[in-house]
């Protein structure tokens, strides 16, 4: 699932080497910190949250393919 996380974000953004993911455990649940230029911040977020709710939504839904609990946290 990191790798699928780490291919959206690549694609949405302009310096795709900056991109990065952390795998976190917080209660049994599995956080995905993401990482990104300051500059495309506003790319990954996208106008009023809707693509960072999307790839949320994703996420979500590979996780209950492999019956885990999943969330995103877009960091700065």
């Amino acid at each position: 699932m990191k790798e699928l996380l780490t291919y959206i974000a690549k694609h949405l953004v302009s310096e795709p080497d900056a991109v990065s993911v952390t795998e976190v455990e917080k209660d049994g649940e599995t956080v995905f910190e993401l990482r990104v230029a300051p500059d495309d911040m506003g790319k990954v977020i996208g106008r009023h949250g809707r693509i960072a709710k999307e790839i949320r939504t994703l996420m979500k839904a590979a996780g209950n393919r492999e019956n885990k609990k999943v969330s995103v946290e877009i960091v700065d």
